[in-house]
């Protein structure tokens, strides 16, 4: 059975599928974004950004660069990918969710958001380690 199980988990394919799970979250939010830009643009003036359609540019880049590089490991840089996705999940964090300005069923609500990204930053930081040893 364990033979099994590495011979799947390590397979390219299965590396490939998991990649595409792992990005996810990133790349349908970066075509979201694509074609609702003007709701993009409102998520920064929302978060007090200065120049929110350069902003909301950058985040579609970053979401849809990012996941592309740790996908498909383009000149060895699924390391980078899965860095910048990280740095981008934890700056979401005071931007956009920053729990410890709210009380009540609000901020529980933005803290759970702020542990969801933690967590996605933990699997971030695998493929990372993974990217460099496959």
């Amino acid at each position: 059975m364990e033979q099994l199980l590495h011979l799947i988990l390590t397979h390219p394919h299965s590396i490939m599928f998991m990649k595409v799970v792992l990005t996810s979250f990133f790349w349908i939010a970066g075509v979201f974004g694509i074609f609702n830009f003007k709701t993009i643009v409102q998520e920064m003036i929302d978060a007090k950004l200065p120049r929110p359609a350069m902003f909301a540019v950058a985040t579609i880049l970053c979401q849809l660069v990012g996941s592309a590089l740790l996908i498909t490991d383009l000149w060895d840089m699924a390391w980078l990918g899965a860095g910048t996705l990280g740095v981008f999940t934890v700056l979401c964090i005071p931007i956009a969710h920053p729990f410890w300005k709210f009380e009540g069923e609000k901020g529980m609500y933005e803290f759970q958001i702020a542990l969801e990204h933690i967590t996605v930053v933990g699997g971030l930081m695998i493929a990372a380690a993974i990217s460099l040893i496959y």
